[in-house]
């Protein structure tokens, strides 16, 4: 792992740290740089994984933390943000508005606070898993806790 993607995953452990997160941060052997490869490596069910996607929202960034198992539609996303138009970010859209680079974007230690949507089907799941900074790290979490650490509210994002 180089410098820099040391410094990501040290920067959202003590992220989580500060917000009362008591999962820990965990290294996977293998990249989970998809909800795919991240459920194999932990062994659960792809729809416990929390992808942190972000979309331009009326050309702003936004946070949409969506089940491993669905695809998210963007009319549910701009209907739940009241925007005119919602289309997905560049990977430099990415960087700019999280700090990391897509396939490790954390839901949380974003330079700004991001408007945040968290899909209402990760409920169902005990434990959900979201990346920690970089492809090979993750944490767990739950629904509840996703929501108070992000900020985010609640929608029906999947197709």
């Amino acid at each position: 792992m180089s410098d820099t993607e040391q410094q990501s995953v040290i920067h959202v452990r003590k992220t989580l740290a500060l917000l009362g997160v008591k999962g820990e941060v965990r290294r996977l052997d293998d990249s989970a740089r998809t909800a795919v490869e991240a459920a194999g490596a932990l062994g659960i069910e792809v729809g416990q994984i929390a992808n942190s996607l972000i979309f331009l929202a009326d050309g702003k960034p936004v946070l949409v933390m969506a089940s491993g198992k669905h695809r998210v539609n963007t009319n549910n996303v701009a209907a739940a943000l009241e925007a005119d138009q919602v289309t997905k970010a560049t990977a430099d859209d990415v960087r700019s508005a999280t700090g990391f680079a897509i396939g490790g974007v954390a839901p949380v230690g974003h330079p700004e606070q991001l408007p945040t949507i968290v899909d209402v089907s990760l409920s169902q799941y005990d434990t959900i898993w979201a990346a920690a900074g970089h492809p090979h790290y993750v944490f767990p979490t739950t629904y509840d806790e996703l929501l108070r650490i992000t900020g985010g509210h609640a929608a029906e994002l999947s197709v």
